[in-house]
């Protein structure tokens, strides 16, 4: 491709809307354009990364063993109302009527579609296992759109979906694809990591999530310095860093602690550390139909600790989402007042989490305006009615198999695996006959990555001051040619044409800078560095003067003369050698 035949719409300032350097460098580059909020027009140059990202996930989903269909954006209401979830989806659902005044929506994904597809298509279980993909467009009308094509409206996903007759089915399918989703992202060049993660909506038994580590990632994930644990913030778990210590017991007694009502107010005014602080945490319960409730549940962390909110509203009994009590109704229920509750005679369900179950000596409310107890230890008047892992590990805990310490880093989520059991084919009575002639349930899983997100997460992960810089196998171009004034020296066109010409034959995906002498040589360098491609020729008649070109690779890499006699066996090596 010449860039006097294609649009090469690099620009020198980042627009205001702007704030991670994905969105930044997409727009200078030219790879994208905003139409509308969380809209996007792709440009050719990054067409053509989406593409080659796009290509890599259809050959390793095609090893897999997976099927590609491709099912309509448009979706109808009928199936959606038989699994509950036009009711329970929230406003980023985009529902719509058409001419008949019949309900639609856009799909955000694709659960009740692929499984009526499949309900009407298979009825036996020899025809089980079986996995359908498809890469397709997606529509959520996000409620605040931002980074660019990280969190947009419209986007494009490459989502899949397994059937089963057996657990035991699923659990193999779901391996593999784990499997396969490593290999995508190591052909990627990513540094990622594998998590255990939470189901949220869409439901399910066991998931993990695959994140690209970014320091402009929304999400935290855990890892531990040793071995191979992993999991989101949700669901890590984890030894203390700072252990409680087992001491002689004290005398408790009741102290003025005035207006203080926060643990680090408390910790300054009787000089303590926090961590020998019980803080507690009032929620509301839910009813045997999930529904919230005037009912109460106590949380006991330590002080230094921080409530897990995705742990605590997984409990049995607790409201989800967790909807905490307001001091009115703490005052109703309990007699007590937000910044003073403590332990001692609550009459409420306690749940205390593992980091007080040792802790010895400790201070907490007394349940009284301006009064804290210090010195307390778990008794009957000072109890808990059972443990659980409520709190969020921290930096330098200890990794849950004992090799190392944890690690928090900002992850970018990109792809989400699901073990989604009988939700969907209960909901909408997909079935197969069994062995023994008997209608069955089919078990089902779902497999997604973000393929547009994945262009973004790249360019986290592959830039510096000047630009991008493209792994080579989804890069827009392998090789980029620069011609420097080519009008005052035939040699150039007809070197740089040569080159060109041999190697685009041979399949190399070639960029030539053929641009006039409008553009000054400093343009056409700052926008090779902005692109990214990965090599670079530069052709002058200065260097060919000197019986040479200079090659420079985007990775950082120094400059070099290539002798021009050698210029091809630099290249076949460069180029073909895979």
């Amino acid at each position: 491709m010449r860039t006097s035949q294609y649009l090469l719409a690099t620009i020198k300032e980042s627009p205001a809307d702007a704030e991670i350097i994905s969105h930044k460098l997409m727009i200078r580059a030219g790879m994208v354009r905003k139409l509308a909020s969380g809209l996007y027009n792709w440009l050719p140059l990054g067409l053509r990364v989406l593409n080659n990202i796009t290509k890599i996930v259809r050959e390793e989903m095609n090893k897999s063993g997976a099927m590609e269909v491709s099912m309509p954006i448009v979706q109808h209401a009928e199936l959606w109302h038989e699994t509950g979830r036009w009711d329970q989806m929230g406003p980023e659902l985009l529902r719509f009527k058409d001419r008949h005044n019949r309900d639609f929506c856009l799909g955000p994904n694709h659960e009740e579609v692929i499984t009526d597809l499949v309900r009407n298509e298979y009825a036996s279980y020899k025809q089980l296992p079986a996995t359908f993909y498809q890469i397709q467009t997606k529509f959520r009308d996000e409620r605040r759109p931002r980074f660019g094509v990280m969190r947009a409206r419209e986007f494009i996903m490459k989502d899949a979906y397994s059937f089963h007759d057996s657990e035991a089915c699923l659990k193999g399918t779901y391996e593999r694809m784990h499997r396969t989703y490593c290999s995508i992202f190591d052909r990627l060049d990513l540094n990622y990591r594998s998590v255990i993660a939470d189901s949220g909506n869409i439901g399910g038994s066991t998931s993990h999530e695959f994140h690209v580590l970014a320091n402009s990632g929304e999400d935290d994930i855990v890892f531990s310095s040793e071995g191979d644990y992993a999991a989101s913030i949700d669901l890590a778990t984890g030894g203390l860093a700072f252990e409680n210590q087992i001491e002689k017991e004290n005398t408790p007694k009741e102290v003025d602690t005035g207006n203080a009502t926060s643990v680090q107010e408390i910790a300054d005014i009787l000089e303590i550390q926090t961590r020998k602080i019980v803080k507690t945490l009032i929620v509301h319960a839910e009813d045997e139909g999930g529904n919230v409730t005037d009912g109460l549940v106590a949380f006991f962390l330590r002080g230094d600790q921080e409530l897990n909110v995705i742990k605590a509203q997984n409990i049995a009994g607790v409201f989800s989402p967790l909807k905490f009590a307001s001091d009115e109704l703490i005052r109703n229920k309990i007699n007590s007042h937000v910044g003073y509750l403590g332990p001692v005679k609550l009459s409420i369900r306690k749940i205390a989490d593992y980091s007080v179950k040792d802790l010895c000596n400790f201070t907490c409310g007394a349940n009284k305006p301006g009064k804290h107890l210090t010195n307390m230890n778990w008794s009957k008047a000072c109890s808990y009615d059972e443990i659980v892992d409520i709190r969020r590990v921290q930096q330098k805990d200890i990794s849950p198999k004992k090799n190392g310490s944890l690690l928090i880093k900002k992850g970018i989520e990109v792809g989400h695996i699901f073990q989604l059991g009988h939700k969907y084919s209960q909901a909408l009575n997909a079935t197969v006959l069994d062995e023994n002639g008997k209608a069955v349930q089919m078990l089902m899983g779902c497999y997604g990555i973000g393929v547009t997100r994945l262009v973004a997460a790249c360019i986290e992960q592959n830039h510096d001051e000047k630009g991008i810089i493209w792994p080579e196998n989804i890069a827009p171009f392998q090789l980029l040619i620069i011609e420097i004034d080519a009008h005052k020296s035939t040699q150039v066109t007809e070197c740089s044409n040569s080159i060109y010409k041999r190697y685009s034959k041979l399949g190399v995906d070639i960029l030539l800078d053929d641009r006039d002498k409008k553009t000054s040589p400093g343009v056409k360098f700052a926008d090779s560095e902005l692109i990214g491609i990965p090599h670079r020729l530069v052709i002058s008649p200065r260097s060919l003067e000197n019986g040479a070109v200079e090659y420079t690779c985007r990775n950082g890499r120094k400059k070099q003369q290539i002798n021009i006699k050698e210029i091809e066996i630099f290249l076949n090596d460069l180029l073909l050698a895979c």
